[in-house]
């Protein structure tokens, strides 16, 4: 087996990585770019799948350090560069490609930062309260320091869809009049004095709100919305466009992005006349999402939420990107 799809290689295995490769086929000879580098399980996958090159992107210090050894093994194949993926088409450009026939992105946390307990992204083991995918800029125990009763409710409810908004937010803002907080399992302990304890076979109370704040921290929506708009500017006729998402809020975006970018008629009244819609940039193939089955779900949980949506570029040019349009939400209350 080809060192570049050694398992044994990566810390992870990659979800839905059998669809992903579908999906983003023919790949023989293609210029592609994985968003999300992550432990590299899909810029292994595809480079052994015959990619002639492969940008890579993390925004993590510590995704572009583990992949050195990656980028050695690929003869010259994969350029890997940290940055955030919607930015893409610029990184492309500036590694030296104007178009690609392909762009995966795998959204969300990685396996890599959830296991490592001094990340902070988990609230399954104690570490600092950080969540930084970058490493830099305020950290998740700037937010719940620093946000008002009011401001964090509305964080839990909008990012983390999270009924029992008010009432955690009251208790962390009660806690840290005493203490702020620093470490995961001080905000975990805090929630479960809320919600209870987690109970067997049911969802940890303290998931959605880490959510939140992760997406919060990390500026994911937003950032989501805007590598859709850069893949499409970089996607030559014809080529992939792979998103796997894990989460509904990920899920919906994508899927209102590729219903307005593949639309060819307006909707609306039979009885009004027919409004004008611009050329669909992307073209569906096929029943999506397309979601893991059995066979994967059995040796790899974390697939269970993953949905893959894809669209074939056309011809027509890009367009800007309305964050309102695809159901962006804001901590603001508008639409961002």
């Amino acid at each position: 087996m080809s060192a570049l799809v050694d398992a044994g290689a990566a810390p992870h295995v990659p979800v839905l990585l059998a669809e992903v490769l579908s999906a983003l086929s023919p790949i023989d000879g293609a210029t592609i770019i994985d968003g999300t580098f992550g432990a590299g399980g899909y810029s292994r996958a595809i480079l052994a799948g015959g990619a002639g090159r492969v940008i890579a992107i993390d925004r993590d210090p510590t995704a572009i350090e583990a992949g050195a050894a990656v980028v050695a093994e690929s003869a010259g194949r994969l350029t890997l560069v940290p940055g955030t993926f919607s930015e893409l088409d610029r990184l492309a450009n500036e590694a030296g490609e104007a178009s690609v026939d392909a762009v995966v992105l795998d959204i969300g946390v990685s396996s890599m930062q959830l296991d490592r307990a001094e990340r902070g992204f988990s609230f399954r083991a104690d570490g600092p309260l950080d969540m930084r995918m970058s490493l830099s800029g305020p950290t998740a125990a700037d937010v719940v320091n620093t946000l008002s009763a009011k401001e964090l409710a509305r964080l839990f409810w909008i990012y983390g869809e999270e009924k029992q908004s008010m009432r955690i937010a009251k208790a962390i803002v009660a806690r840290r009049e005493n203490q702020p907080f620093s470490r995961t399992a001080e905000l975990v302990s805090t929630i479960e004095s809320v919600l209870g304890a987690k109970r067997f076979g049911e969802m940890h109370p303290a998931t959605r709100a880490f959510q939140a704040i992760r997406i919060h921290v990390n500026g994911e929506l937003d950032e989501l919305s805007d590598a859709l708009a850069a893949a499409e500017r970089v996607l030559k006729p014809g080529g992939r466009l792979v998103v796997v998402t894990f989460h509904s809020l990920e899920d919906r975006i994508v899927k209102r992005f590729f219903a307005d970018r593949s639309r060819e008629r307006a909707g609306g009244s039979r009885h009004l006349p027919e409004a004008s819609v611009p050329p669909a940039t992307f073209s569906l193939r096929g029943r999506q999402p397309v979601e893991a089955g059995e066979a994967e779900l059995a040796v790899n949980p974390r697939a269970r939420s993953a949905k893959l949506r894809f669209g074939i570029r056309t011809e027509a040019p890009a367009r800007p990107i309305d964050r309102a349009a695809l159901g962006v939400p804001s901590l603001s209350g508008e639409r961002s």
